[in-house]
């Protein structure tokens, strides 16, 4: 109908709640062109007014413009309270049998009450979820309500507000008594209180303390009710405290904030992705001639690596010359020719196939065993490169290449391969990857190998978790290999491929067996009866082709 701007409403409303969508990705962008709508006119037609405040609030945070910080912090908050109210009020209604047939319950009146009361109760104690949970995600933000007051404590401190940054630090203490950063910050703000001004007599803000006071009542009022009624309930941690700030800023006691850098403590900004295991790197590379380039410093990030001459030329040659023999449009993606952009077709094939196809001498079995040879190489590389102390398995191995379309060049502004992370689905208005189905969430590291650079663009990137700023640039060439853990942490993409092909050897990895590659497992079982035919063992009896 030609109605764009309600065209780019309803995309950029779907695509909030589905983030990991690229198509209605590529749409917002096409429609946004076609109709000159810039991004600060997208509208999110289901967006929740204290969720919208609260990301403004965060963004000016960043920005180190803490007065407007205040002022969305301090909107977020009275928007929240109101949504709780609501929330609280919409929970009142019929009583619910779910775990029991309406006309068979038995219970008394004095029972029926009870077990009517304790509905709506739980029903009201989860609002604490449905309030930190956008449209569309399953998971709420963790730590949702307390990062407000973390926020609000340090923010009052930088514009010289010490009272409200004290009343702010105590109300967060309110969930978490044991944070030793904010309780050093409320020594440190009492510090800087005027002397006629008496620490003891600042308290945790209202709101919050009632909040508090309230939320632990009707917990134990629910497990009370639970024992009597004889119904189970376990109290879900609704303030997880890895959901931290989007920053370091933790005020060292007695000491100016300028250029300070006290016990290790950064004033940079940090990612919000949660990894949730020791980071370790720069593990012996355990075969000659590979050369270390880049580390995850020097990449602008957390767990990367960059390495050269993996391969070697002639290993990249056969490589590239194989993958002409056994590659299949579409390849893991339902045998869409071309399913991240319409300007390039993509094929791919995987490890299995390869050996079936080397088996059946459709292609060299040797240039076959080399592709399963170089992925357990570069799996090796990566459990001790990162120093990981239990064994890391495939979670999937795929060979593919990008041919970028002729004639469909021309002023291309998509991307190859839009930005996404490995594990988690990548939400950049809300500044979150969340950890959740369709995401493979059980992957844990990944791997690019390349096998040529006779093509242009193509270049692979990470960016921050807004999808836009780009934080590393990699040209792609025989025997390159970049790797880097799953998670939000490296949002990266593949930039548009403009002319030939570009082929690369793609690996993800997982440190839990339950999620190994069950291609992967095939493979492994076809490698060893073939070199128990080449020993001229033949003691297992097994025709290789039977596992194929």
């Amino acid at each position: 109908m030609n109605q764009l701007e309600k065209a780019v409403e309803a995309a950029h409303t779907f695509f909030m709640a589905n983030p990991e969508h690229m198509e209605m990705q590529q749409d917002i962008e096409n429609y946004r062109t076609m109709a000159g709508v810039e991004a600060f006119q997208l509208v999110d037609r289901e967006a929740k007014p204290h969720l919208e405040s609260y990301s403004a609030g965060v963004k000016h945070y960043e920005a180190d413009d803490f007065e407007l910080a205040i002022k969305y912090f301090e909107q977020a908050l009275r928007e929240y309270f109101n949504e709780e109210t609501e929330c609280r009020i919409l929970c009142e209604g019929p009583q619910r049998f779910e775990e029991y047939e309406y006309l068979r319950y038995k219970g008394g009146l004095y029972e029926a009450i009870a077990d009517h009361y304790i509905q709506v109760l739980v029903c009201q104690h989860e609002c604490v979820r449905e309030l930190a949970t956008r449209p569309g995600r399953l998971s709420p933000i963790e730590n949702f309500l307390p990062l407000h007051y973390d926020y609000l404590q340090f923010a009052y401190y930088r514009v010289g507000e010490y009272v409200r940054a004290l009343e702010c630090a105590k109300a967060y203490l309110l969930l978490h008594t044991d944070d030793e950063d904010v309780r050093d910050n409320v020594d440190y703000y009492e510090s800087l209180l005027e002397d006629s001004v008496d620490p003891s007599s600042i308290e945790a803000r209202e709101d919050m303390a009632m909040f508090v006071k309230r939320h632990k009542l009707e917990s134990e009022l629910i497990k009370s009710a639970a024992e009597g009624l004889g119904f189970s309930y376990s109290e879900p941690n609704y303030w997880i405290r890895y959901g931290g700030r989007h920053d370091e800023n933790r005020v060292p006691s007695g000491v100016s904030m300028e250029g300070a850098e006290v016990r290790g403590l950064s004033m940079g900004k940090k990612s919000s992705s949660k990894i949730e295991r020791d980071l370790r790197e720069g593990g012996p590379l355990l075969y000659e001639n590979i050369t270390f380039v880049y580390n995850s410093e020097q990449l602008n990030g957390t767990q990367r690596v960059l390495l050269d001459n993996v391969l070697s030329e002639e290993q990249c040659r056969e490589l590239h010359s194989v993958a002409s023999g056994i590659m299949h449009v579409g390849d893991g993606y339902r045998g869409k020719t071309s399913p991240h952009t319409p300007n390039e077709k993509f094929e791919g094939a995987t490890v299995l196939k390869a050996l079936k196809f080397g088996y059946e001498g459709r292609v060299p079995l040797k240039s076959a065993r080399l592709f399963y040879d170089i992925s357990e190489k570069a799996r090796k590389i990566v459990e001790s490169y990162f120093m990981l102390n239990s064994t890391l398995y495939f979670s999937y191995t795929h060979m593919v290449c990008r041919t970028a379309l002729s004639g469909q060049q021309d002023r291309r502004n998509d991307l190859s391969h839009p930005i996404h992370a490995d594990n988690c689905l990548l939400d950049p208005e809300a500044n979150e990857c969340w950890k959740e189905p369709p995401a493979y969430t059980f992957r844990d590291y990944s791997a690019l190998l390349y096998m040529n650079d006779d093509f242009e663009g193509g270049e692979f990137i990470f960016t921050e978790m807004d999808a836009k700023t780009v934080t590393a640039s990699i040209k792609p060439k025989c025997g390159r290999m970049i790797s880097f853990s799953s998670g939000g942490e490296n949002p990266h993409g593949v930039k548009a491929v403009t002319k030939g092909q570009r082929c690369a050897v793609a690996l993800w990895f997982t440190l839990d067996p339950l999620y190994r590659e069950l291609e992967r497992i095939k493979a492994d079982e076809v490698i060893a009866i073939l070199d128990q035919e080449q020993q001229g063992k033949h003691d297992l009896n097994i025709n290789p082709k039977d596992e194929l």
